[in-house]
């Protein structure tokens, strides 16, 4: 059991290093090209670093969201997954509890063994026979 806890933990953590990876990479760039941008504008200021910014804050909220959930809630965490996951679970298995026992049908092997052999007797073979 501590062992799968720990590797849980593990995982989490290092889901949380990777968006503050990604963090500091957007950062990083961001200066760059602001400094970019300051260093070549013409004689009409322009601030043309937000076009690559702005989709790309976009994907690092994602990011956010998907690694510490809705701020105030703890939707679209790992623990939230879990709790939905035991939810499914437990209302498939009180759907199944509640389904009568389905019946097994037999299928006696002799009688597989009798068409086997009778079936390896002819010699008119079809496309479906080597299936």
């Amino acid at each position: 059991m501590e062992d799968r806890q720990l590797k849980l933990a593990k995982k989490r953590v290092e889901k949380k290093k990777g968006f503050y990876t990604h963090l500091v990479v957007y950062i990083s760039v961001g200066v760059f090209f602001f400094i970019m941008n300051m260093v070549t504008q013409g004689e009409e200021p322009g601030l043309w670093f937000f076009y690559p910014m702005i989709p790309w804050l976009i994907g690092l909220s994602i990011h956010y969201f998907s690694v510490f959930g809705l701020p105030g809630t703890d939707i679209l965490t790992d623990d939230w997954e879990e709790r939905e996951l035991e939810k499914e679970l437990s209302k498939i298995r009180r759907h199944q509890a509640a389904l009568p026992p389905e019946e097994e049908e037999e299928f006696p092997l002799e009688d597989f063994e009798q068409a086997r052999k009778e079936k390896m007797k002819r010699r008119d073979w079809e496309g479906d026979d080597f299936v």
